[in-house]
């Protein structure tokens, strides 16, 4: 099984990518940005992401559109301040460009300004590497 590790984030704090590096130590794959584009069939994409503003970033959106024939699955890992899932949002694009969607995901709260300080947590990044090992199996 092939793995690849997409992440977007444009928050200082780096939430989404911290949660991306986890995902990366449990399966020995290299979490790189959105802005690198797969070069090759993966079976699973390990899709990172943040609600911007309620939404995702137009960034992912367009990751999404531009390598929608090199990806068997996406699997949604995500992190938001409001305690929303952005599987919903994942999925609009995914089923408009006709890329399957894993009903699983890991959505954790993150810290933002003074809210939720202290998150993702490490249990919650041990929850995260758990998560991504069982979807490599």
């Amino acid at each position: 099984m092939t793995i690849a590790i997409r992440y977007f984030t444009k928050s200082k704090k780096g939430n989404t990518e911290k949660l991306a590096a986890q995902i990366a130590n449990a399966t020995g794959v290299k979490a790189l940005t959105v802005s690198s584009d797969l070069t090759e069939k993966t079976d699973r994409l390990f899709l990172v992401n943040a609600m911007y503003a309620a939404n995702i970033d137009s960034e992912v959106k367009e990751f999404l559109a531009r390598n929608k024939d090199k990806i068997g699955e996406v699997i949604n890992f995500n992190t938001s301040c409001s305690g929303k899932s952005t599987w919903n949002m994942v999925k609009k694009v995914c089923d408009e460009l006709g890329i399957p969607i894993s009903e699983k995901e890991f959505h954790c709260a993150a810290s933002w300004i003074f809210l939720n300080k202290g998150l993702p947590s490490e249990a919650d990044y041990d929850k995260a590497r758990q998560f991504a090992a069982s979807m490599v199996k």
